[in-house]
C-alpha cells in the first residue's frame, strides 16, 4: 500500500512587483495557514515517510512549515527542480521514479499540477485545490511505478479555510 500527500504551498504574497515568480514569498496567511496545516497533518495515519518540494521560494517555506510540525529539518527535505511545475504529467513522472521504499510520500507543489494529479490519480473531481491544501491518495500497490490513472482513492481533501474558526479536525 502507497499513500501519497499532494500539497499545494501556501499564499504567496505579490506585494513586489520586482520578484520573479519563483522567488515570490508566503504572505502572512501563507505564514499562518502552513504551519496549521503541518498541525492538522501531524494528526493524520500514515505520516509522510519523505518530502519532496518545488524549489520555489513559497513551495520550499511550505514544505519546511508544514515539515517541522511533523517532525522533519529543513535538511530532511528533498527540494527537485522538476516539481516547479504546473503540469499534473511532471509529478506523475516524479512519483513514478520515486523508491519503492517510501511507503508515504508528501509533494509540495503547485497548481494546476496539484489538482489536476489529485482528479487524475483518484478519479475525483477535486476543482481546485486551494492553497495549503492537502490532498491525500491511496494505492492498493506495493511499487511507485503502478500507479496511473484512476488508481488510487482519495481519503482527505482538507484545507485551511475549512477551519476558519480552527476548531474543526479531520
Amino acid at each position: 500500500m502507497k499513500h501519497l500527500f499532494l500539497i499545494r504551498h501556501a499564499k504567496s504574497s505579490w506585494s513586489n512587483p520586482g520578484l520573479s515568480d519563483f522567488e515570490r514569498p508566503l504572505n502572512k496567511r501563507g505564514k499562518r495557514d502552513a504551519p496549521f496545516m503541518g498541525k492538522r497533518l501531524a494528526t493524520i495515519d500514515p505520516r509522510p515517510d519523505c518530502i519532496i518540494s518545488s524549489p520555489a521560494r513559497r513551495a520550499r517555506k511550505t514544505a519546511r512549515a508544514v515539515g517541522a510540525e511533523i517532525g522533519f529539518s529543513k535538511k530532511d527535505i528533498i527540494l527537485e527542480d522538476e516539481l516547479y511545475t504546473f503540469s499534473a504529467h511532471n509529478i506523475i513522472e516524479i512519483l513514478k521514479r520515486t523508491s519503492d521504499s517510501i511507503k508515504t510520500l508528501a509533494l509540495v507543489g503547485h497548481n494546476h499540477g496539484i489538482t489536476e494529479c489529485g482528479e487524475y490519480l483518484s478519479g475525483e473531481r477535486l476543482d481546485n485545490v486551494p492553497t495549503c491544501g492537502i490532498v491525500l491518495i491511496q494505492f492498493d500497490c506495493k511499487r511507485w511505478a503502478h500507479i496511473g490513472p484512476e488508481s488510487g482513492r482519495l481519503l482527505i481533501f482538507d484545507y485551511p479555510k475549512l477551519h476558519a474558526d480552527s476548531s474543526s479536525s479531520i
